[in-house]
């Protein structure tokens, strides 16, 4: 008996380990199929009233394939012309470091050097975005395919997450609070961002209203896309004031992008309004903003702050336990 237990037992790790090394590839797509499913949980819900299941599953899947083709095609439009102002620009640093005059020997080498290592650096970047997109297609294959799985069996997934335990029960139900709290965020504040990077365009006078408006829906689009941010867009509004001579207006606009609208809301606002949603310390938000995004990449902001709190809810009901268990003795 006992032997068949061992057998049973390393089995069953052997197919885990298995399927954590078929998943972990995927596991990007996977996880952002999960929160759009979550996201359109109530929208699926209603279509099923009036249709079945399957039909609003395959409705909304071919509403965000329209909605990825049409990102891509804005992507091979705006991306390559930006990647090659980029690398051109960063050409012009390298040349440009090399006409400042009154610098010792030294000192002139050691800041050539430094910057011909960070020059590289971004151009391995600029190439890597570039050969990136037929990755992107195929994440989005596996994204809408893991989207329209989640919409149909969202009634399996139900029970499978429903349990009996009442501490299970206040686990749970902690987590899913947290990430209602961290979708709400990350909606609004993307949103804010593309109003943001309109005005700091026409603010700054990068470009008249339609390319503006176009630079503040793209910085919504690309703060949804794990492979890009918001921050490349004013980054190449700010390459190009700096190429044209307006280099203190580039600068102008390159704190203005940094402090309103990315990196520098995503861990400071954001984690301000997922504690106010979520009856949770902002501090511990901030940290599990940083942690999770350290170890884990962009989707690290969503999961970080969810283990944290539910570790958090684990710790209060296995204190309530012990407490019981002292009063009983």
């Amino acid at each position: 008996m006992e032997v068949n237990k061992v057998v049973f037992s390393v089995i069953v790790l052997i197919i885990l380990f298995l399927a954590l090394k078929v998943i972990i590839p995927f596991f990007s797509p996977l996880f952002f199929a999960f929160i759009t499913a979550y996201i359109l949980y109530p929208v699926h819900v209603k279509i099923s009233e009036r249709f079945n299941e399957k039909y609003s599953a395959v409705f909304l899947t071919l509403l965000l394939l329209l909605g990825a083709l049409i990102l891509l095609l804005i992507l091979i439009y705006t991306l390559a012309p930006v990647v090659n102002q980029a690398y051109e620009y960063l050409s012009d640093i390298e040349s440009l470091t090399l006409s400042i005059p009154f610098i010792p020997g030294d000192i002139a080498s050691s800041l050539q050097e430094t910057v011909d290592k960070l020059v590289e650096i971004g151009k391995d970047y600029l190439v890597s975005i570039t050969f990136s997109v037929p990755k992107y297609l195929l994440q989005v294959v596996v994204y809408l395919t893991f989207v329209y799985f989640f919409l149909v069996k969202r009634k399996a997934i139900e029970e499978l997450l429903s349990f009996r335990d009442e501490r299970l029960v206040r686990i749970v139900k902690r987590g899913n609070v947290t990430l209602q709290a961290l979708i709400r965020a990350w909606l609004l504040l993307n949103i804010a961002k593309g109003i943001l990077m309109t005005v700091g365009f026409l603010a700054f006078k990068v470009s008249n209203v339609p390319t503006a408006i176009l630079a503040g829906i793209l910085t919504v689009l690309f703060s949804f896309v794990p492979l890009f941010e918001g921050w490349m867009i004013w980054l190449a509004g700010a390459f190009y004031l700096i190429k044209n001579g307006d280099i203190l207006t580039g600068l102008g606009l390159a704190i203005y992008g940094f402090v309103l609208v990315s990196p520098l809301p995503d861990f400071t606002i954001r984690p301000k309004l997922v504690a106010r949603e979520a009856n949770f310390d902002e501090v511990l938000v901030l940290i599990g903003m940083i942690g999770g995004t350290w170890g884990l990449g962009l989707k690290g902001l969503i999961i970080g702050p969810i283990v944290l709190n539910v570790a958090i809810e684990m710790l209060r009901e296995w204190k309530i336990q012990n407490k019981a268990r002292g009063s009983q003795s």
